[in-house]
């Protein structure tokens, strides 16, 4: 007999007396769950089957509440109000020079110190005959880490008797302002070890290249004959060790693979990940222009799930974006969203195995 997907909500732990921080699990007909906390809407598990029967987590958790806000490095967050970096931390729109706050280094990453990733968000779950999901919100005031406009936010996570997790954001302001979401969970399909013998296939010709500093340079590289040649399947430690003056900067791959060169709504499959050792297969959709590619080059082992350490290239991230540094960049993809207007986006993780 084929179960209805559920849900639950339970309280998470809490930020002090008065913030409460809640969890919702999603769960499918066919035993696929899905956990989201309300801080930083962050997915602290994804369930999914392999191909021998057995469901395991296969994204990268921290083990508490407290291990999130001190030490977690955007596992499974919600990046807002922008995904990835801006230069020097500042942009003009509008003639009006905006400065941000700079968390990386001297450029702003992900939206700054007290980023999405770091906010409460109000949860709202639902469940229909083919589906269990939960909507977040979240207001934003005018100045929030140097940006303009009080920004209203819903991000609506729906996971399908399909196997697929549906991810669709929408932003309104009342100022003029600039809007990047991505979502930023880092994957591990075989839910142990390293990740370069997961095969990795990226719908895209170019990446935007970057400078010493992860900033684009404003040129586009094609991936013809490099390192960053995903076009049709290859183990993603194939090539990371290269001598290869981009591969050398990023310490191995964190770099914003080209999908569209002008933004419209269609979506289209931007990555497949293929687990030789438990058949699991990920398939990334998205309507965004881009997608980041993350390697995990920065994990260290310095944080952990209970007994499980975050190693070197343990995990992998595929964020869906609109390009980095577009505020500096007039021939990139606008993220400029104006009073009236709305910004939507999404992602679809569709989960199964072969």
């Amino acid at each position: 007999m084929i179960s209805k997907p559920s849900i639950n909500m339970k309280p998470y732990g809490a930020l002090d007396r008065h913030t409460l921080i809640n969890m919702v699990s999603l769960k499918n007909s066919v035993g696929t769950e899905v956990d989201i906390i309300s801080y930083g809407g962050i997915i602290t598990r994804i369930s999914t089957i392999d191909k021998n029967g057995k469901f395991s987590n296969i994204v990268l958790a921290m083990e508490s509440l407290q291990s999130y806000i001190e030490h977690n490095p955007y596992f499974g967050a919600i990046i807002g109000r922008y995904g990835n970096r801006i230069a020097n931390g500042e942009f003009m729109l509008e003639g009006k020079r905006y400065v941000l706050a700079k968390n990386d280094g001297n450029n702003h990453l992900h939206g700054g110190v007290q980023g999405f990733d770091k906010k409460v968000w109000k949860m709202t779950p639902f469940v229909t005959d083919k589906s269990a999901g939960v909507t977040l919100s979240l207001d934003s005031p005018d100045n929030d880490q140097g940006y303009p406009g009080n920004l209203h936010s819903e991000v609506t996570y729906t996971l399908t008797n399909n196997n697929e997790l549906n991810m669709y954001f929408t932003a309104v302001t009342d100022k003029t302002t600039v809007v990047n979401f991505t979502q930023h969970s880092y994957f591990n399909l075989s839910s142990k070890g390293d990740i370069l013998a997961h095969k990795l296939k990226i719908n895209a010709s170019s990446i935007t290249s970057v400078d010493r500093e992860l900033i684009p340079t404003g040129e586009f590289m094609s991936v013809k004959n490099t390192p960053f040649n995903f076009v049709d399947f290859k183990p993603i430690g194939k090539d990371i060790n290269e001598n290869f003056e981009q591969l050398v900067i990023g310490s191995g791959y964190d770099h914003n693979f080209v999908l569209k060169y002008h933004a419209d709504d269609e979506l289209k499959e931007a990555a497949i990940v293929h687990d030789p050792l438990t058949g699991r297969v990920l398939t990334i959709y998205t309507d965004a222009p881009a997608i980041q590619f993350y390697s995990g080059n920065f994990l260290d082992g310095g944080t952990s799930n209970h007994d499980h350490s975050h190693g070197y290239r343990s995990g992998f991230c595929l964020e869906p974006q609109y390009y980095p540094d577009s505020p500096n960049h007039s021939t990139f993809p606008s993220v400029t969203l104006m009073p009236g207007e709305q910004y939507s986006m999404q992602i679809v993780y569709k989960f199964s195995v072969k």
